[in-house]
C-alpha cells in the first residue's frame, strides 16, 4: 500500500507546480518514499493540536520543495485542504512557494538552503535544554521525540551546513536525524560538475551516525529510520540514493526536473507510468486515505497518555507548572523594569560591558533568557555567569559555546527560538561580523522570531585591530532589515532599556550595537525609566528658549554631542540633543511625536553617528548637516581615531559652529 502512497504524493507534488505553471517537481517525486515511510510508519504528529509539545518535528531544508510538505501535511489531516494544493504559489494561500513557519504544520521558514539544516539543529538543542530545566524523575515530558530534517545537494554546499552540523555533532544531538536526498542533479546539471566529496566520510568526522541507503526502498528506509532512533549519542545522517523526478519516462535523473512544471505531456506520461489516469489531477486514492487514518489511530494512544501525564504534572507540581506556562508565554516580571534599573551602577563603563551585567540580573528574573557567543564571549560579555555551559553531556546550562560559526550561531538560535517552550535566545560577536550571519538574521525578522543579537564593538573606535574589523555600514545595513529592532545605546541607563525593550519585542529580533571603550554616564542616580525611550528617539538636553538647532546622535557619539552643544550655549547658541537609540523606530513615530523632538520649520538639524551617513537624511526635511564616517577606518588608538576622524567634542562644536553660521546666511537671504 506504501508504494501507492508515495506515488501519490509525488504526483500530487508534479500536478501543483504544473497548474501554478511555477515551481520544483524533482525532489518532491524522489523524497516521496522517504516521506511516505516517516509520515505513516514514524513521526509523532496530531494534526488536531499542531503545536502539542509532545509532537516530533519536521523540517523541510530544501524549502524548494515545498509541494511534497503541502501533500504530506494534507494527507495527513492538517488544515490544508484539497484547494489549498491546487492555488500553490497563488496570492493569500496557504501553500506559498517556499514553506512559512506560520502555516499549519510547517515548524520553520525554508529557501535560503542550508538554513533549514541549522535550524533542525536549533529545533534539536531546544529539546535537549527544555528536558534538561523541567523533566525529573517523576515526570518526564519534554524533549522525548525526535527532529527530522530532508536536506539535499544544495544543504550540503552551503558553507552554514557545515558550521551547523559540526556543532550538532560536537554536541552529541543524538535525536537529530537528517535524510540527505542525494540525487546528484542541481540546476546546472550534475553534482560532478562542482561537488565530489565524500559527503558520508564528512559526516562520520562529525561524530555523525552516517547510513547509506536506496532512498525509494521502503523497508530499507523503515530500517535506516529504526536505526538512527536507537543512536542516542549521535545527530543521525541517512544518506537515501534517489532519482530526482521519479516516475517521470522522459525527465528522470535530469536537471529539467528540479525547478519547472514536468509539461502537461511528460505528466500524464509520468501518470501513465505509475498507474494513475492520464487525465485526471489531484487524484488521491481511498487507500491512500486509509493508510493516513490507520497510521493516526495508532498514535492517539501516544497523545493521550502524553496529556495524561501533562495532566498529573499540572496537579501535583502546580508551581513547576505556573513557571513553565509563564515561560513558554514569555511572561515577564510586572517590576522588571523597576528590578532593572534598581541595579545600575551609575558609573562610566563601555556599553558592552554595562550589557554583561545587566544581563546577570536579567537572567534572574527571566528563566527562558539562554545566551552564547562565537568564541568572543571575554569580548561581547555574553556570559551567564554561574548558569553552567551546554555540552553533549550536560545540557542543563544556559550558556552555549558556538564555537567561530556565526552564521550557524544565528540560524541555530531560530530554531531554538521556534521550539515552543519559551526559550529567548541571545548570542553575541563583533558588530562587523554580522555580515557573516545577516541572512539569518533576515530569516529571524521573515518568522518573527525572538531573538536577540548582541553586537560589539561597535564602530571606528575598535581602534587597533584596523579597518577589517572596524564597522562602517554594518549599523544602518541591518536597519534595512524590516522588522528587525535596531537599538544602539548611549550608556548603562540607556543599555538597561535597551534589553527590556529586546524582552518586550516578542514578535521579531532585536540588534543590540555596544561600544568597546568607556562612555559617561549621561543619566547618573537616575533609576526611573526613560521617558519615550520606546519612541526610538528622545530630548536628552533641551533650552529654555526654541532651538536654534537639534543635535540627534545615537551610542558613543551622543555625549560628544551634549558636550559640543553646552560649549556652543556658553557662547549663546540654544542647541537640542536628541538620543536616537533606534533610528527606525523613531521614524515609525507619527509626525506630531517627531515634530515634537526636532521641531518643525526651518529648525536646522545635525546628525552625528560614527558610520555611513546614508539614511539619516530621512530623519528631516530641513537642512541637515550629516557627522558620520563615509569611508573604511584606519589602525591606531580610538583617541587617535577620534580626533582624525573628527569624533571629538571639539570636532563636533567646530563643524556645527561654522555649518550654523552657513545656515543662518542662508535663511536670512530668503
Amino acid at each position: 500500500m506504501s508504494k501507492i502512497t508515495a506515488d501519490t504524493i509525488r504526483l500530487l507534488a508534479a500536478d501543483m507546480v504544473q497548474k501554478a505553471n511555477s515551481g520544483h517537481p524533482g525532489l518532491p517525486m524522489g523524497m516521496a518514499d522517504c516521506a511516505t515511510v516517516l509520515w505513516t510508519q514514524f513521526l509523532k504528529y496530531n494534526p488536531q493540536d499542531p503545536e502539542w509539545q509532545g509532537r516530533d518535528r519536521f523540517v523541510m531544508s530544501g524549502g524548494h520543495g515545498s509541494s511534497l510538505l503541502y501533500a504530506v501535511l494534507h494527507l495527513a489531516g492538517y488544515d490544508i485542504s484539497l484547494e489549498d494544493l491546487k492555488n500553490f504559489r497563488q496570492w493569500n494561500s496557504k501553500t506559498p512557494g517556499h514553506p512559512e513557519s506560520h502555516l499549519p504544520g510547517v515548524e520553520t521558514t525554508t529557501g535560503p538552503l542550508g538554513q533549514g539544516l541549522a535550524n533542525a539543529v536549533g529545533l534539536a538543542l531546544a529539546a535537549r535544554m527544555s528536558a534538561a530545566q523541567w523533566n525529573n524523575d517523576n515526570f518526564n515530558i519534554l524533549g522525548n521525540h525526535y527532529t527530522y530534517c530532508f536536506c539535499g545537494d544544495g544543504d550540503m554546499m552551503e558553507g552554514i551546513s557545515h558550521e551547523a552540523s559540526s556543532l550538532a555533532g560536537h554536541l552529541g544531538l543524538g535525536k537529530l536525524i537528517c535524510f540527505y536526498d542525494s540525487n546528484s542533479i542541481t540546476i546546472d546539471g550534475s553534482t560532478n560538475l562542482t561537488f565530489t566529496e565524500d559527503v558520508a566520510m564528512r559526516f562520520r568526522a562529525y561524530h555523525w551516525h552516517v547510513q547509506e541507503i536506496d532512498g525509494h526502498d521502503h523497508e530499507k528506509i523503515a530500517k535506516a529510520i529504526k536505526m538512527a532512533q536507537a543512536e542516542l549519542g549521535k545527530p543521525s545522517l541517512i544518506i537515501a540514493k534517489t532519482h530526482i523526478g521519479f516516475g517521470s519516462p522522459n525527465k528522470q535523473d535530469s536537471s529539467a526536473a528540479h525547478g519547472a512544471p514536468l509539461g502537461e505531456e511528460e505528466l500524464r506520461l509520468t501518470k501513465k507510468a505509475l498507474n494513475f489516469p492520464e487525465n485526471e489531477s489531484f487524484k488521491i486514492p481511498d487507500e491512500v486515505k486509509i493508510e493516513f487514518q490507520a497510521y493516526q489511530d495508532t498514535l492517539t494512544s501516544d497523545y493521550e497518555s502524553w496529556q495524561s501525564v501533562f495532566k498529573k504534572w499540572k496537579s501535583e507540581a502546580p508551581d513547576t507548572y505556573e513557571k513553565y506556562i509563564d515561560q513558554i508565554n514569555k511572561k515577564l516580571p510586572k517590576d522588571l523594569s523597576k528590578t532593572i534599573l534598581s541595579t545600575l551602577s551609575g558609573k562610566d563603563n563601555s556599553t558592552r560591558a554595562h550589557s554583561g551585567n545587566i544581563l546577570q540580573e536579567l537572567v534572574k528574573q527571566v528563566s527562558g533568557l539562554v545566551g552564547g557567543s562565537a568564541d568572543l564571549s571575554a569580548s561581547d560579555k555574553t556570559t551567564l555567569k554561574g548558569k553552567g555551559y551546554i555540552s553533549r553531556d550536560d545540557f542543563s546550562g544556559k550558556n552555549i559555546h558556538y564555537g567561530i560559526r556565526e552564521f550557524a550561531m544565528g540560524a541555530v538560535m531560530n530554531g531554538m527560538a521556534l521550539y515552543g517552550s519559551g526559550l529567548i535566545p541571545y548570542a553575541g560577536t563583533f558588530l562587523v561580523f554580522s555580515d557573516y550571519m545577516r541572512s539569518a538574521i533576515r530569516m529571524s525578522a521573515l518568522m518573527k522570531n525572538q531573538v536577540i543579537y548582541v553586537f560589539t564593538h561597535d564602530s571606528i573606535f575598535v581602534g587597533e585591530d584596523g579597518p577589517t574589523h572596524q564597522p562602517i555600514e554594518q549599523i544602518m545595513s541591518l536597519r534595512l532589515i524590516p522588522g528587525l529592532q535596531v537599538i544602539r545605546p548611549a550608556d548603562e541607563k540607556e543599555t538597561a532599556e535597551a534589553w527590556l525593550a529586546a524582552l518586550k519585542y516578542q514578535n521579531g529580533p532585536t540588534a543590540l550595537i555596544l561600544t568597546r571603550q568607556d562612555l559617561p554616564e549621561l543619566h547618573k542616580n537616575d533609576h526611573c525609566s526613560i521617558t519615550d525611550f520606546d519612541k526610538g528617539a528622545h530630548v536628552i538636553k533641551d533650552t529654555k528658549m526654541p532651538p536654534e538647532a537639534v543635535i540627534l546622535a545615537s551610542g558613543s557619539e551622543l555625549s560628544l554631542c551634549v558636550d559640543a552643544a553646552e560649549k556652543l550655549a556658553q557662547e549663546g547658541c540654544n542647541i537640542r540633543v536628541v538620543s536616537v537609540p533606534s533610528y527606525e523606530t523613531f521614524l515609525m513615530q507619527e509626525q506630531s511625536y517627531r515634530d515634537s523632538v526636532s521641531p518643525p520649520g526651518s529648525t536646522p538639524v545635525v546628525t552625528v553617528e560614527a558610520g555611513r551617513t546614508l539614511g539619516w537624511g530621512n530623519v528631516s526635511t530641513k537642512p541637515v548637516l550629516h557627522i558620520g564616517i563615509d569611508h573604511y577606518g584606519a589602525s591606531a588608538p580610538h583617541q587617535i581615531l577620534a580626533e582624525k576622524f573628527g569624533f571629538t567634542a571639539e570636532a563636533v562644536y567646530n563643524k556645527v559652529k561654522a555649518w550654523l553660521a552657513t545656515a543662518k546666511a542662508e535663511i536670512s537671504l530668503k
